[in-house]
């Protein structure tokens, strides 16, 4: 096949979105590659140490920023965006419902990763299929990048004051993926969308640790999401009681955005809730020996927190909870745990309802 012509290659990111969303993605964009002023704000946070314990962040933040750096001979990055919000049980219900343990709506059905790469993929064979071969790189969360400022540039939404890409159609709700390739896509119809959240600051009041700390600046380390999923050890003591019945991740930013009223569920069947986790109670997760939840997470983003993890997580849930015998006989089933941390969150949680009890 021969290499595609200038007129083929002015109308191809129309075809591009066209095929996107025959594969299930919402939208697809080329992206401009102008990302010094996005490479300047993460230096600014990794300078503040607002990544936390997430030290992969700190290396080589230029190579985020310059998409040759992290795929040789790219000229062009096709950015896509994937809804995920399920067909899940009522989230605010969940929330308020202590004795229930509440997952990040991404987290309820097959890992996002695994899905949006499979797409991806089948996105750039159908690009060589009508256009010509080409090189490219498929990620997904994947690979250093600036996945939310290349949507951004791709005219796939603006950034929010939680730091998420918002879509005045389709909220927040979906996941991103892209395209590394060596095609020079033209971005000259490239629009930005309009910064739309105006005076509007209700992600920034509903924050239950306060994590986002000023419009467009998050905080890691008191970061619900990044507390009960990437960070190893010890949660502090000061931050467990606002952590509440989650479990893994956490959505209120997201559920109180007025944008988000328009978002529709997704109908992607990967997506949907498994093993009735969208209304599973603390007490029956935390019964899950290692063997259930490796049999039960197995493809699942879940995976990411580790067993112990996990443990930890509902043993800080189920201290938040009100005190009655079964959440004090469930804690002390795992007193003994071989993990420390778990040993040390469960006697936390202990002395929690012990104090309850001495003071109800």
């Amino acid at each position: 096949m021969s290499a595609p012509t200038p007129a083929e290659l002015t109308d191809l990111p129309l075809r591009i979105a066209e095929w996107a969303r025959a594969l299930g993605f919402s939208d697809a964009g080329v992206a401009t590659l102008s990302l010094d002023e996005d490479l300047s704000h993460l230096r600014d946070w990794l300078a503040q140490g607002r990544h936390a314990g997430m030290t992969f962040m700190q290396r080589d933040p230029e190579m985020r920023a310059d998409p040759t750096r992290l795929r040789p001979d790219t000229v062009s990055v096709i950015s896509a965006r994937m809804p995920y919000r399920p067909d899940a049980a009522d989230a605010w219900a969940a929330l308020r419902d202590s004795s229930r343990a509440y997952i990040s709506r991404y987290a309820l059905g097959r890992d996002y990763h695994r899905v949006v790469r499979n797409r991806l993929l089948k996105l750039g064979q159908r690009i060589e299929q009508a256009v010509a071969p080409h090189g490219y790189r498929v990620l997904c969360d994947s690979a250093p990048a600036l996945e939310k400022a290349l949507a951004r540039n791709a005219g796939l939404g603006w950034i929010g004051k939680h730091t998420l890409l918002l879509d005045a159609e389709a909220g927040s709700w979906f996941f991103l993926g892209e395209i590394y390739t060596d095609l020079p896509l033209p971005t000259d119809r490239v629009r930005r969308a309009a910064d739309r959240c105006g005076r509007c600051s209700a992600c920034i009041n509903v924050c239950p640790t306060q994590a986002i700390v000023a419009p467009h600046q998050l905080d890691a380390r008191r970061c619900i999401s990044y507390l009960t999923i990437e960070h190893r050890g010890s949660i502090p003591e000061a931050l467990r009681p606002l952590i509440g019945n989650r479990i893994f991740g956490c959505d209120d930013c997201q559920l109180v955005c007025p944008w988000n009223r328009h978002a529709q569920a997704s109908r992607e069947a990967d997506f949907a809730p498994r093993h009735g986790l969208d209304r599973a109670t603390l007490l029956d997760l935390f019964a899950w020996t290692e063997a259930e939840w490796l049999s039960r997470t197995e493809g699942m983003a879940l995976r990411r927190a580790g067993y112990a993890g996990w443990l930890r997580n509902i043993a800080v849930a189920l201290g938040n909870a009100p005190t009655d015998a079964a959440v004090r006989s469930a804690l002390m089933t795992r007193r003994d745990d071989t993990d420390p941390v778990v040993r040390e969150h469960v006697d936390w949680a202990l002395r929690r309802h012990s104090t309850q009890a001495r003071d109800g």
